[in-house]
């Protein structure tokens, strides 16, 4: 999507989806009368509290209906990070025996700060390295997984590179053996079709902002007799599973967004899958030397580039310049300046690694924006450094 900026009155084309998306105009309107007229306190017994009620209970069924789920097995929270962490470490503390959770090593840092954390408190935690194309497969999972083993994580999708994994397979190694298996799907949700039964995961944690819904709000599935300890102690909201006032003109927008967007998710994909090929082709013609990262089967929209001797930051600022905005990698750790470590888990070659950007398209980009996003990436790699 372009629109004009009013710091400078520039042009800009925002191609930075995976780190956010722009909240749909219909959303805010969904949202605005839980935020002026009834602002109500839905955990409060009195009539005025009965519509923002209602809402909640509405909202749960709708996004338990979009992933094939129970409403009771969908609990609100803060977003992905929240979501992450709750599942990591809810599920190990639920675990008196303190057995092993098995994560791979480029997962979200949610999730593995999250194994960090509880490895501290004598929790194990077995990583899992990817293939070149960052795939997980079900051979590198048996090798480590074991009887001992509580938890699985792995995420649907990799929010730097796009690559899906094969959920439903890994899932099934999971339970074969006694675990449970949790999947990241903040970068999946709303984009690829997403059904809890078919994908036989356990828990799943989701974002509304990465789907055109309000930021500081998401959701995690937990399937009904899952063990799992709170993250947040205090009021009995949630089932007592997740206490704090509920938030709900977001809880709102997100039911509407991801409604929305999983309506119209195969047009969506349609029009990132062909507007990813195009800067591609653009790129093909110019005979840039780069490297495609990722598995070709992965999200339609997310492009993860590598340029052989440019600098990655570099690219993002000229490229900034003339008001195209990508950025290096995960947004969540934009103030590192180091390759990421999605990059070096698939052994990106060094001469390549750090020129590294990621060009993430949403429903709102067009067909034109990224002919100018493939002109104008040509034209700021062929200037000198």
């Amino acid at each position: 999507m372009s629109y004009l900026s009013e710091v400078n009155m520039k042009r800009i084309i925002y191609a930075d989806n995976a780190a956010t998306t722009r909240i749909d105009p219909a959303v805010l309107e969904a949202m605005a009368p839980f935020t002026k007229e009834e602002y109500a306190n839905a955990s409060q017994p009195y009539s005025f509290s009965r519509k923002a009620k209602a809402a909640i209970k509405n909202a749960r069924e709708e996004i338990a209906k979009c992933i094939n789920a129970k409403p009771s097995e969908i609990f609100f929270t803060s977003g992905g990070t929240e979501s992450d962490n709750w599942a990591i470490k809810g599920c190990a503390f639920a675990d008196e025996s303190k057995h092993a959770t098995i994560t791979s090593t480029i997962e979200h840092h949610a999730v593995l700060r999250s194994c960090q954390f509880i490895e501290r408190l004598g929790y194990p935690v077995a990583y899992i390295n990817p293939n070149s194309n960052g795939l997980i497969t079900v051979e590198m999972l048996e090798r480590v997984i074991a009887g001992t083993t509580n938890l699985v994580s792995v995420a649907t999708a990799n929010n730097e590179i796009g690559t899906i994994q094969p959920i439903n397979k890994l899932a099934e190694i999971a339970h074969r053996n006694g675990a449970f298996f949790h999947t990241d799907a903040v970068q999946a949700m709303g984009h690829i079709p997403i059904d809890v039964n078919e994908l036989n995961v356990d828990l799943l944690s989701a974002s509304a902002h990465k789907f055109n819904g309000p930021k500081g709000i998401g959701f995690l599935y937990v399937r009904e007799g899952t063990p799992i300890l709170p993250l947040l102690n205090g009021g009995a909201q949630e089932n007592s599973l997740r206490a704090g006032t509920e938030n709900v003109a977001s809880i709102v927008g997100m039911a509407t967004a991801l409604s929305m967007n999983c309506s119209q998710m195969q047009q969506a994909q349609s029009q990132s899958a062909k507007m990813a090929e195009l800067i591609c082709s653009i790129l093909n013609d110019a005979e840039v030397d780069y490297i495609r990262n990722g598995y070709s089967n992965g999200l339609k929209g997310t492009l993860n580039l590598s340029f052989r001797d440019k600098d990655g930051e570099a690219i993002l600022h000229r490229l900034d310049l003339r008001g195209i905005l990508v950025s290096t990698g995960s947004a969540c750790d934009s103030n590192s300046t180091q390759v990421s470590h999605v990059i070096r888990a698939i052994n990106v070659p060094d001469s390549y690694a750090k020129g590294t950007i990621r060009i993430s398209l949403g429903k709102d980009n067009t067909i034109e924006e990224a002919k100018a996003i493939g002109e104008t990436l040509v034209s700021v790699l062929m200037e000198p450094k």
